[in-house]
C-alpha cells in the first residue's frame, strides 16, 4: 500500500505556477495547509489577490497533479486569496489605518473619463471579491456620489467618521458635505487638510485596495497624497488623441517624481463599435495610449471602447459594471482591474523579498 506524504503532494503541486508571478505556487508559499488522512488529500491555495481569472483554471490542474499520487483516493482543494498591505521604504508615512493599498487613479487632462473609470475599476474589484473604497479627491468636482448613486449625509461611530456604501463600495467625499451648486473655493493649505482627515479620521475597515479619484492635472492634491501615506502606484487614464497623451506623458512623470510608481495606464475612449453594423470606429486616433505605456515603459492595462451605457450609467447611479456586467465594456474593465491587481501583488511581494517577475504581459 502506498503511503501518501506531504512532501509528494507539495512536489506535485510544484508544478502549478502562477501567472502573475511565473513561478511555481510552493516556492511562492501559496500552498496552505496541507493534510493527509490516510488516502484523502486537502489543501489550501492562497494567491496574492482574488482579482484573478485563471483560479478555476489553477485549481483544477492542482487537483489533477494532485489526483495522480499514488495511493491518493480523494482531493479536495480550497482557493482563497491574501492581499499584502504595501510596504513603504519611508518611515515618516505611517500606513493608512484599515487599509492595505492605496491607489491613485488620475489624468493629465479633464474630460477623458478618470472618475468613470475609476468606479467601475473599484467595482470590477469589489465583485471579484476583494474589499474596496474610495476617497474623492477632486475636491473641486466631486462626482463619485452622483456616479454611485448614493444621496446620504457622512455618519460617525464617536469618534471617526463612518463612509457611505453602495455596490460593496465604501466612499468619503466633499460631496456629501455640500449642496451640488455650491462651490468649494479652498486655497493648497485647506486642500491638504481635507485630505488628510479622509486617510486620518474615517473608519476604513480592512480594505484591500483604496482607490483615489484625482482631479485631473499636476496640483496641490497629488502632492498632498505623496506626502501624506504611502501610495501603492497611480493609474493614470488617458484617451488616445495626441492631446491627451502629452499631459498623460507629464501626468505619469509627476508620479514618478513623487516617488509614486506607476502600476498601469489605460485607454478610455478607446474607439465606437457601432451598434448596427459593428463597424470600429477610431474616433479619437489609434494606439496612442499603448504607444505612451511603451515609451515610458509603464504597463498597459487595457482599452476601454466608447459605449452610451457607461455614460449613461455614471449619470444615473448605476454603473455599467453593475447596469451591463456581461457587455464587452465591463469586460473591458474587468480585465483591467485584473491586470492592476496582480501589478500590485507582484509589487508588494517584490518589496517584501519576493524575487521580481517578468513584467506584465502588455495587452495587444
Amino acid at each position: 500500500m502506498n503511503t501518501v506524504t506531504e512532501a509528494a503532494v507539495l512536489q506535485a503541486l510544484s508544478s502549478v505556477r502562477d501567472p502573475d508571478f511565473n513561478r511555481n505556487i510552493v516556492d511562492l508559499k501559496f500552498v496552505r495547509n496541507v493534510r493527509i488522512d490516510g488516502g484523502r488529500v486537502s489543501f489550501t491555495i492562497e494567491l496574492a489577490t482574488p482579482v484573478t481569472s485563471t483560479k478555476e483554471t489553477m485549481r483544477v490542474l492542482a487537483h489533477d497533479l494532485v489526483a495522480r499520487i499514488p495511493g491518493v483516493t480523494a482531493v479536495q482543494v480550497d482557493m482563497t486569496a491574501n492581499v499584502k498591505a504595501a510596504i513603504s521604504p519611508e518611515i515618516n508615512k505611517a500606513p493608512v489605518e484599515g487599509v492595505k493599498n492605496v491607489i491613485a487613479v488620475g489624468a493629465g487632462k479633464g474630460g477623458v473619463g478618470k472618475s468613470t473609470v475609476a468606479v467601475n475599476l473599484a467595482i470590477a474589484l469589489s465583485q471579484s471579491g476583494a474589499r474596496v473604497a474610495m476617497i474623492d479627491g477632486d475636491i473641486y468636482g466631486p462626482n463619485l456620489p452622483i456616479m454611485l448613486g448614493i444621496s446620504t449625509q457622512l455618519g460617525s461611530d464617536g469618534q471617526k467618521i463612518v463612509p457611505a456604501e453602495q455596490y460593496g463600495i465604501q466612499l468619503v467625499s466633499i460631496g456629501f458635505m455640500t449642496t451640488d451648486d455650491t462651490p468649494v473655493i479652498w486655497r493648497g493649505p485647506m486642500l491638504h487638510g481635507v485630505i488628510q482627515q479622509f486617510f486620518r479620521e474615517v473608519r476604513w475597515t480592512n480594505i484591500d485596495y483604496l482607490i483615489v479619484d484625482m482631479p485631473p492635472g499636476t496640483g496641490d492634491i497629488a502632492l498632498s497624497l505623496s506626502q501624506s501615506v504611502h501610495v501603492s502606484g497611480s493609474v493614470v487614464v488617458t484617451t488616445p488623441q495626441t492631446v491627451s497623451v502629452a499631459d498623460t506623458r507629464r501626468a505619469i512623470k509627476m508620479y514618478q517624481k513623487l516617488n509614486i510608481p506607476a502600476l498601469g495606464l489605460i485607454e478610455n475612449m478607446s474607439h465606437f463599435v457601432c451598434p448596427s453594423c459593428s463597424h470600429e470606429s477610431d474616433i479619437f486616433g489609434k494606439g496612442g495610449g499603448e504607444g505612451l505605456a511603451t515609451e515610458l515603459n509603464v504597463p498597459f492595462l487595457g482599452r476601454i471602447p466608447i459605449y452610451e451605457p457607461i455614460r449613461i450609467g455614471g449619470d444615473t447611479g448605476v454603473p455599467v459594471m453593475i447596469g451591463e456586467p456581461k457587455s464587452v465594456a465591463a469586460q473591458a474593465f474587468r480585465s483591467a482591474a485584473e491586470r492592476l491587481a496582480a501589478q500590485i501583488a507582484v509589487t508588494n511581494h517584490a518589496a517584501a523579498g519576493v524575487k521580481r517577475p517578468i513584467p506584465l504581459t502588455q495587452v495587444r
